[in-house]
């Protein structure tokens, strides 16, 4: 799965690394968000999805604000926390997913995210590992999204990110990981393609490093640069 991410760059820095779409008007109310070093669900990120750019009826990349969890516009509130994550396996099935597929995926920008391997088999020691670009570049994730309308009528667009399986480095800690899209592929994501199947599978592992940080990384109001540092062995993995 994937339930951690980090951007390290100003939201500004972010967002002239995907030159290729326009800044939405409900962006910049992120600008003091960002940088951030522990980025976890319900908080709101920077996504690129296709909309109109200009009126009448241009279309074409642009980057908007949405909350990471995604709801339907049929969804309920309460009961269960919406999923931040959808298998790529079953997504073109599933009634709660397969419009978003179908018709509004999106990308999301980030610098990396976290996973945690459970060492002993237990579910409950866990060593929590940071994920990038072997070079340090951004990337973009795999996503979907919607738009669902609060108890006051205010739409608050969402998302989920999308999962495949592991490549050779992240099946040392995890059976998943996030689909991570090549740069060239980016325009196909967004378009109307119905399924796009085949650009959800698994990264190089070539292209990416991993390494061990500490255990601050479990809450995520610690929110700072260091959580992403590289730590020594710990003898008392972090416990989630």
């Amino acid at each position: 799965m994937c339930g951690r991410i980090f951007v390290k760059t100003s939201l500004e820095e972010l967002i002239s690394n995907f030159a290729f779409a326009v800044k939405g008007g409900d962006i910049d109310g992120l600008g003091n968000r960002f940088p951030r070093w522990n980025g976890a669900p319900s908080q709101d990120y920077p996504i690129i999805v296709r909309d109109i750019v200009r009126e009448p009826d241009t279309s074409g990349p642009i980057f908007v604000t949405a909350r990471w969890g995604l709801m339907p516009s049929w969804a309920k509130p309460g009961g269960r926390p919406p999923p931040v994550n959808v298998r790529c396996e079953t997504i073109s099935g599933n009634g709660m997913f397969r419009s978003a597929y179908r018709s509004r995926r999106c990308l999301v920008p980030i610098n990396g995210f976290f996973e945690w391997k459970d060492i002993h088999g237990t579910g409950k020691n866990k060593q929590p590992y940071a994920i990038a670009m072997k070079d340090g570049s951004p990337f973009a994730l795999a996503g979907i999204w919607e738009t669902w309308t609060d108890e006051k009528g205010v739409s608050i667009r969402n998302f989920a990110v999308v999962t495949c399986e592991p490549n050779e480095m992240m099946a040392e800690i995890h059976d998943r990981m996030p689909v991570i899209l090549h740069r060239a592929d980016y325009e196909r994501w967004l378009s109307a393609e119905p399924d796009p199947n085949d650009l959800m599978k698994p990264f190089p592992a070539e292209l990416m490093s991993m390494w061990k940080i500490g255990r601050d990384v479990g809450s995520p109001k610690n929110d700072r640069p260091e959580i992403i540092e590289e730590a020594e062995d710990d003898p008392e993995p972090t416990l989630i």
